[in-house]
């Protein structure tokens, strides 16, 4: 129903890797862009069954259909046909659309990335622009950014079938890990600890098992496209600084169950806990998108004041306030990091005023609209 950010490339010339998490709706997107190619679904039981036990089949089918393109649909559930893929685009010329929810079964299996031979793009959630003039921000930070979810009047319920296929077929069936139940409660932790700087001897306490063992289940997040690490920013620092990552969650919505937030109503600590989150998913995706070279990172003085968006070497410094009354106290973190780098080129607060307004500093309070619309109009960095 919305027209994505994402525009592959028509006719496709090179094969490609389609990363992102589950329902961001990524098959739609491959169907509705390449309507003629030739699509293998490994979602389908007797698709995932042939060519699990002979890989070989994929190369006879695509000479037998005489397709020129192929889309490989949840690929990494066979890594063993990365070989055939592989030999096909040196031998056949073949072309691949290869689609995924999770490289992680692909890199603990040593499979074939193909060596180069493919681009990569990755599809996140909804965003803004996409969303345009069904853009709901109250809506969003409730129900999160994928497609079925943020139009469905049961999303409650499909939040909660979502989390359980993911650790089911995700994680328990791939055994990514081998008790469910530490991992299940580690989840819990880390969607309350979402936006926050990680400590992992902290969580290793409250989960009951060992720091190198919570790393790992940061990293199964990671890899399975759930969630991504925001590393510190301590490039030249003149003080000391934090150096430890935050973690985000890619979908809000997916936090807001497995936080077990109910409701979110403005003016509440969990609101501005999920706007953070939602801007975030705004600037990487655009980042990305928009194929940029600016790092995304965030900056804190130890245990002093933080900013929560570094974009590249200070390209913009953007602090997010769920307030609607922006005081001096909410532009503390960004006046500090002026007195480290006065080469930061921008200082953004984006809130709830109902109105942009420029301080005598040079910090810019922006609206929620302004931030997005300056922002998928290359007028912010």
């Amino acid at each position: 129903m919305y027209d994505r950010a994402l525009k592959l490339p028509t006719p496709p010339k090179r094969s490609f890797f389609l990363w992102g998490p589950r329902q961001t709706g990524k098959t739609s997107l491959l169907e509705r862009t390449y309507p003629d190619a030739l699509l293998i679904s490994l979602l389908r039981n007797q698709e995932l069954t042939e060519l699990k036990s002979r890989p070989g089949l994929l190369r006879e089918r695509i000479r037998a259909a005489q397709a020129q393109f192929v889309i490989i649909d949840e690929v990494q559930k066979v890594p063993d046909l990365l070989d055939e893929i592989h030999y096909m685009i040196e031998k056949d010329r073949v072309i691949f659309g290869l689609c995924g929810s999770s490289a992680r079964k692909l890199k603990r299996s040593a499979a074939n990335l193909l060596g180069g031979r493919a681009l990569r793009h990755e599809l996140f959630g909804l965003t803004s622009s996409e969303l345009a003039g069904d853009f709901d921000l109250t809506k969003v930070l409730n129900r999160g950014t994928l497609p079925a979810l943020y139009l469905a009047d049961d999303y409650r319920q499909l939040q909660k079938a979502y989390c359980a296929d993911y650790l089911k077929e995700e994680i328990f069936d791939e055994g990514l890990v081998r008790k469910l139940a530490p991992f299940s409660q580690f989840l819990e932790f880390a969607a309350l600890s979402d936006t926050e700087v990680l400590s992992f001897e902290s969580f290793a306490r409250d989960v009951g098992v060992s720091a190198p063992t919570i790393r790992s289940y940061f990293e199964i997040l990671s890899d399975t496209l759930i969630g991504s690490f925001l590393p510190a920013y301590v490039r030249k620092s003149k003080r000391r600084v934090a150096s430890a990552p935050k973690f985000y969650f890619s979908d809000v919505g997916v936090v807001n169950h497995l936080a077990q937030r109910g409701e979110l109503l403005p003016r509440t600590d969990t609101f501005g806990k999920a706007l953070e989150n939602w801007v975030h998913h705004e600037l990487r995706s655009y980042l990305t998108y928009s194929e940029r070279a600016e790092t995304l990172s965030h900056w804190r003085v130890h245990n002093g004041p933080e900013v929560d968006f570094i974009v590249g070497h200070m390209k913009a410094a953007i602090e997010v306030k769920s307030s609607e009354r922006i005081h001096g106290d909410h532009l503390k973190g960004l006046r500090e990091l002026r007195k480290d780098y006065p080469e930061a080129r921008r200082r953004i607060v984006v809130c709830r005023e109902p109105h942009s307004r420029k301080t005598d500093d040079g910090i810019e309070v922006m609206t929620i609209i302004d931030f997005t619309t300056k922002l998928w109009a290359h007028e912010l960095l």
